[in-house]
């Protein structure tokens, strides 16, 4: 079995004095917990509109959520970026992006204020809606054995082309569009969603699966260490039943 002691995972936070809407930064802490719980040695850089990023560096990249403003501001900076981040999904590089970070890895984002171009790294695109889709969201991913819970509050509608798939299908909430039924995207190593809440202490199997991905890609073949979620997962449990509840009422 490989040595623990000789891991290390270097998530790279972009932007977060622009991009941390809705408690964003707790998916940065569930990260680093469950590295540490494990003996993996983690580290968290912040990196601001005004600094270089060397991908090359960076083991897992989270992009959170900003208004509208914040957003185009962000993408002005990250277009100057745009090849290297690019490079870096294309070589399966481990991507977290969360409602406006998730917009703005598509083509653009259509707003009654303008057009907000976005990166164009994943075949999606945005445009804004009637009203806002807001509340408690849960879904089925095939990327945890439980259900995945959440919080969304989006005005955008967001629709995937060829080559993107659905982050889970929606068992009750809205989902990417309200209509569709599904949530989020998933291309190679990179996950967008509207989850908020933060997503990952939600959602420990989700946490621990970009870990696997981020380790699996700099150390090659690595199985984690099962941890005690029996809380995580009593908290799972409790929301699914209470909303799940509700649905059944509604219908």
């Amino acid at each position: 079995m490989r040595d623990k002691s000789n891991m290390k995972i270097t998530v790279g936070h972009l932007y977060p004095e622009l991009l941390n809407l809705y408690g964003d930064r707790g998916n940065i802490a569930c990260l680093m917990q469950r590295c540490l719980w494990r003996g993996i040695r983690a580290e968290t850089i912040e990196l601001n509109t005004e600094e270089d990023i060397d991908f090359t560096k960076l083991d897992i990249v989270l992009l959170g959520g900003g208004s509208d403003r914040e957003q185009m501001l962000v993408c002005r900076r990250l277009k100057k970026i745009q090849e290297k981040f690019r490079d870096y999904v294309e070589n399966n590089g481990v991507v977290i992006a969360v409602c406006g970070g998730y917009q703005l890895l598509g083509k653009y984002y259509q707003t009654d204020e303008g057009l907000i171009e976005g990166l164009n790294l994943l075949d999606i695109y945005t445009e804004q809606g009637e009203g806002r889709l807001i509340g408690n969201i849960i879904l089925d991913s095939k990327l945890s054995d439980i259900p995945v819970v959440g919080f969304e509050n989006h005005g955008g509608r967001t629709f995937l082309n060829d080559g993107c798939r659905p982050f889970g299908k929606v068992l009750y909430g809205a989902g990417n569009d309200g209509k569709s039924g599904y949530e989020g995207v998933i291309y190679k190593n990179v996950i967008g969603t509207y989850l908020h809440g933060p997503l990952l202490p939600k959602n420990s199997r989700i946490c621990d699966y970009l870990l696997e991905r981020a380790l699996e890609r700099k150390y090659g073949s690595v199985q984690l260490e099962k941890l005690d979620d029996w809380l995580e997962i009593s908290a799972n449990k409790y929301i699914f039943k209470r909303f799940m509840k509700r649905r059944r009422i509604a219908v």
